[in-house]
C-alpha cells in the first residue's frame, strides 16, 4: 500500500476512534486547527508526562516553570521575532494558492532522495546479502546522476537561505521546473517574506489598546524567567529549566494533518551553562534526546539526525531529531546551541543586569544557552505513525490495531465480563475499581468478546481482562496481550504487581536511567 494512502488511513482511525477531530467541525472545522478527543488527549497527556518526568525527575538540577502566553511586547523585540521571524513565501498566480519556497525546494531535494533510494532498494533485492550499497551508489550511472542533482541543489538552497536570497530561491524553483500541486503550473510569483506572528490587543478601548502578540514559542517565558528560578532556587550552573506550553504560528502552508499546525504545543528545556562548555553540551544532549526518543521502542533505523548548515541568528550549533513519518522523514526535535543571544538581548532591551555570579572563579558572566525544542503534536503524530498496522489473521481477517508503547497508551485495561449476567458484571466493576486508581481501565459489556477485543485493539489498550463463570469460583481472569493476541489465566490479586512494570511510566523511566 502506498505509504500516502496508509496516511490517510491514520488520519481517518484518529477521527473514528476519538483520537482528533477538525476543530469547529459542525462548521466544517477551521483550517490547520485541531482537537483532542477523549483517546488523543489521554495519550497527548502521557507523551507531555514521559517528557516532563525525565526531564525534572530524571535530572536533578532541572526545574520546571509555566509562564504566561501573553508577554510584554519588547520581549518579542529584543528575540528578534518582530524583525526575523519571517517565512519566504511564493505564490502560484493559476490556483492562487500560497506556498513556502524554502518546503517546496526541500521537497524536491527527497524526490531526488527518494529516486536513490528506489534504485537502492531495487538492487539491494536483486543482490541480497552481497549488495554493497556504497559501492553501488558510486558505480550506478542512474544512481550517480540523481546523486549530482540532489547535490548541486542542495548546495545551490544553502546558499541562497544562508544569505536570505529571495531572487535566488525563486530561481531555483524554475530552474528545476516546481510546479504548483494543485494547477500543475510553473506560474510564480517573486518571493518575498511574511511575519508569522498573530497579533492582538490588549486593553479595555480602541484609543487605549496596545498590540501584544500570541507567542510564537515557549523559550521566551523561561529566558525572562532566568533570574527569577536561578534566585529563588539558588540553582548553580550548569541548570535547566523545562516548560510545556502553547504557542501560535500564521503558518501559510500548513498541511500534514496536525503535523503544522496554527495553535500547537511545545516541550522545550532551556539549559544554562559556562561559556567555552556549550559545545559539548550540545553534543551530549543530542545523545540524551536522542535516547528518549529510541527508549520508546520504535525502531533505531526510524531516526536521524540532521545537523543544520543555515544558522539562526542566535545560534552556534543546531541539530533536528527527525522521524520516518509516512510522508518521509521530518523534524521532531530540535536541539540548538543558542550562545548567550537571548539572555544578553533581554538584558539589553530591559535595563536589567543578567548575569551568573559564579562563585568558584569569582566572577560573573551571562551564560550560554543549550535548547531542546519538541513539538507535543509532532511526536503524537509519529507514535501514531508508527503504532498503526494492519494485521493479516491465520482466520484469514484483518485486523487494525495501535500497538502504542504501553506506558502512553490512552486506556491500560479494558475490564470485560464475558456476558451481561450471572454476576459478571459486578465482579468486572470490582476488579475495575480495585486497578482504577493505578491504571486507566475501561469497563465494556456490549457485543461479542472478539468485537469488543478489536475496538480495544484499535485504541491501543496494551491489556484485556475477560471476567467469566470460573472468575467467581477461583479468582483468576484471562489476561490478553495485545500484540500477541495471547490469553494467560491470572490471579485477581497479582494483577497489580504483573501490570504495574508493564504499563507504567516508571518503567519507560527505568529502561531510560538505564540506558543513559
Amino acid at each position: 500500500m502506498a505509504q500516502e494512502d496508509v496516511f490517510k488511513k491514520i488520519v481517518s482511525h484518529c477521527k473514528e476512534y476519538g483520537f482528533v477531530f477538525p476543530s469547529s467541525d459542525i462548521y466544517d472545522g477551521l483550517g490547520a486547527v485541531y482537537d483532542y478527543g477523549q483517546n488523543g488527549v489521554e495519550l497527548k497527556n502521557n507523551i507531555k508526562q514521559y517528557w516532563w518526568q525525565s526531564m525534572v525527575l530524571l535530572h536533578d538540577n532541572i526545574v520546571g516553570i509555566d509562564a504566561a502566553i501573553f508577554m510584554h511586547p519588547t520581549v518579542w523585540k529584543a528575540s528578534g521575532h518582530v524583525d526575523a521571524f519571517n517565512d519566504p513565501l511564493i505564490d502560484n498566480r493559476d490556483s492562487k494558492k500560497r506556498y513556502r519556497a524554502d518546503v517546496l525546494i526541500e521537497d524536491q531535494i527527497a524526490k531526488y532522495d527518494e529516486k536513490i533510494e528506489k534504485e537502492v532498494a531495487k538492487a539491494r533485492k536483486r543482490f541480497g546479502d552481497a549488495f554493497d550499497e556504497a559501492q553501488f551508489k558510486s558505480t550506478n550511472a542512474r544512481v550517480m546522476e540523481q546523486i549530482a542533482k540532489r547535490d548541486a541543489l542542495h548546495e545551490r538552497y544553502s546558499v541562497a537561505m544562508n544569505a536570505m536570497d529571495l531572487d535566488a530561491l525563486k530561481q531555483i524553483i524554475l530552474d528545476e521546473e516546481i510546479v504548483c500541486p494543485i494547477s500543475g503550473t510553473r506560474n510564480w510569483t517573486d518571493v518575498r517574506q511574511f511575519n508569522l506572528m498573530f497579533k492582538t490587543e490588549v486593553g479595555s478601548t480602541a484609543d487605549g489598546a496596545s498590540t501584544i502578540y500570541l507567542r510564537p514559542e515557549t523559550a521566551q517565558g523561561i529566558f525572562v524567567n532566568y533570574l527569577n528560578v536561578q534566585k529563588t532556587g539558588r540553582m548553580k550552573l550548569p541548570f535547566g529549566i523545562a516548560q510545556i506550553g502553547k504557542a501560535f504560528r500564521n503558518e501559510i502552508v500548513a498541511r500534514q494533518f496536525i503535523f503544522r499546525m496554527r495553535e500547537f504545543e511545545q516541550m522545550e528545556m532551556q539549559f544554562f551553562v559556562k561559556p567555552g562548555t556549550e559545545l559539548d553540551w550540545f553534543r551530549r544532549w543530542k545523545e540524551t534526546r536522542l535516547a528518549w526518543h529510541k527508549n520508546l521502542g520504535f525502531g533505531d533505523e526510524n531516526y536521524r539526525f540532521h545537523d543544520h548548515e543555515k544558522l539562526a541568528h542566535y545560534a552556534n550549533a543546531a541539530s533536528d531529531i527527525e522521524f520516518r513519518m509516512p510522508f518521509g522523514f521530518k523534524e521532531v526535535e530540535g536541539i540548538h546551541s543558542r550562545t548567550n543571544f537571548d539572555l544578553s538581548q533581554h538584558a539589553k532591551y530591559s535595563g536589567r543586569k543578567i548575569e551568573y555570579f559564579d562563585p568558584e572563579t569569582n566572577e560573573s558572566y551571562t551564560p550560554y544557552v543549550i535548547e531542546t525544542s519538541i513539538g507535543v503534536d509532532r511526536m503524537f503524530l509519529s507514535v501514531m505513525c508508527h503504532s498503526y498496522q494492519e494485521e493479516k489473521l491465520e482466520n484469514g481477517e484483518t485486523r487494525v490495531v495501535l500497538k502504542l508503547p504501553a506506558a502512553l497508551a490512552p486506556v491500560k485495561l479494558a475490564i470485560l465480563p464475558l456476558v451481561k449476567k450471572d454476576g459478571l458484571p459486578e465482579k468486572a466493576y470490582e476488579i475495575m475499581n480495585s486497578l482504577k486508581f493505578r491504571f486507566n481501565c475501561m469497563y465494556e459489556e456490549k457485543d461479542s468478546i472478539g468485537k469488543r477485543y478489536r475496538r480495544q485493539d484499535a485504541i491501543g489498550t496494551p491489556y484485556c481482562i475477560t471476567v467469566d463463570h470460573d472468575t467467581l469460583n477461583d479468582g483468576c481472569v484471562t489476561l490478553r496481550d495485545r500484540d500477541t493476541m495471547k490469553q494467560e489465566r491470572v490471579a485477581i490479586a497479582d494483577l497489580p504487581a504483573l501490570l504495574e512494570d508493564k504499563v507504567s511510566l516508571t518503567g519507560l523511566l527505568k529502561r531510560l536511567h538505564d540506558a543513559l
